[in-house]
């Protein structure tokens, strides 16, 4: 076992969560981690303060040697094809699980997010805003749900772009259903990033957890349609949290989803009316 193995079974044990696992990044980071593999269990609840958990105990050997016989794609935070600018988000992910191409991970990346009930506004601005950016050679990131999340694939590969999605299920499982020949339309041309192992499936829980990666991963998000109380001023949220530029497309005081972008630019996000604002924004958070 070596020590990607180890983080794994870390990752795959049932009742060890994000705080636990950013606690271990830190004991790495700090020279504190023991060289013979596998740690027991018992040094791993007293370094991260984690409270015994019978489900942990339960898990944690079945953990180690499915980690030990693991066949599915991973990066952890440790290896050099995980991107730095997820490195330095609060609770950065410990494992990635991948697929498609990681030299995607390499370029300068816009996420793009908005609900899931975008409308023909929403669409045009799209096609209108993201060709210039794409031919870049900047990737697309978004969370592959419905509405402006697809839009923002599809038209990325309608203009031989990179898109990155990153979904709140396994790998292997595509949520909602109807996204399955998108989702592997991905893996061929850009790059499928989840945390979860294979055969895990959508649970309510995941998406915010998700959203931070997509925040995280890009040097500025891009929010298009978005309701009041939406999953993506969370992300918005998220991404200023980091210190990522957040940017927003205006839209009519009369529509419902525009009421959550409009809000957004009140607190200081930035007008997106051009590609070239995207483009922009950027170029400067990529060259600091």
């Amino acid at each position: 076992m070596n020590l990607n193995q180890q983080l794994l079974a870390i990752h795959l044990t049932t009742g060890i969560g994000v705080k636990t696992e950013t606690q271990l990044i830190n004991m790495i980071n700090r020279d504190q981690a023991p060289t013979v593999f596998p740690w027991s269990l018992d040094f791993i609840l007293k370094v991260t303060n984690t409270a015994y958990h019978a489900k942990i105990r339960a898990t944690y050997s079945t953990a180690v040697e499915r980690a030990s016989l693991f066949l599915a794609e991973y990066i952890t935070y440790f290896d050099d094809a995980y991107p730095q600018r997820l490195r330095e988000i609060f609770e950065p992910p410990l494992i990635l699980f991948y697929k498609g191409h990681l030299e995607a991970l390499k370029l300068p990346s816009l996420s793009v997010v908005g609900t899931r009930t975008a409308t023909s506004y929403g669409l045009s601005t799209l096609r209108q805003l993201l060709p210039p950016v794409i031919r870049l050679h900047v990737a697309i990131v978004s969370g592959l749900a419905q509405g402006i999340d697809v839009m923002a694939h599809q038209i990325t590969f309608s203009k031989s772009g990179i898109p990155i999605a990153i979904i709140g299920t396994g790998i292997d499982v595509a949520y909602p259903t109807r996204n399955e020949s998108l989702q592997k339309q991905i893996t061929q041309q850009g790059l499928v990033l989840s945390e979860y192992p294979e055969g895990t499936q959508p649970h309510r829980s995941h998406f915010p957890a998700r959203n931070r990666i997509i925040a995280g991963l890009s040097s500025a998000t891009l929010v298009v349609e978005a309701k009041i109380k939406s999953g993506s001023l969370i992300t918005a949220n998220m991404a200023l949290q980091n210190n990522r530029e957040v940017l927003a497309i205006p839209g009519s005081i009369f529509s419902e989803n525009s009421q959550g972008t409009n809000e957004l630019l009140s607190l200081g996000a930035k007008t997106v009316t051009k590609a070239q604002d995207i483009v922009e924004s950027i170029q400067l958070l990529d060259t600091i």
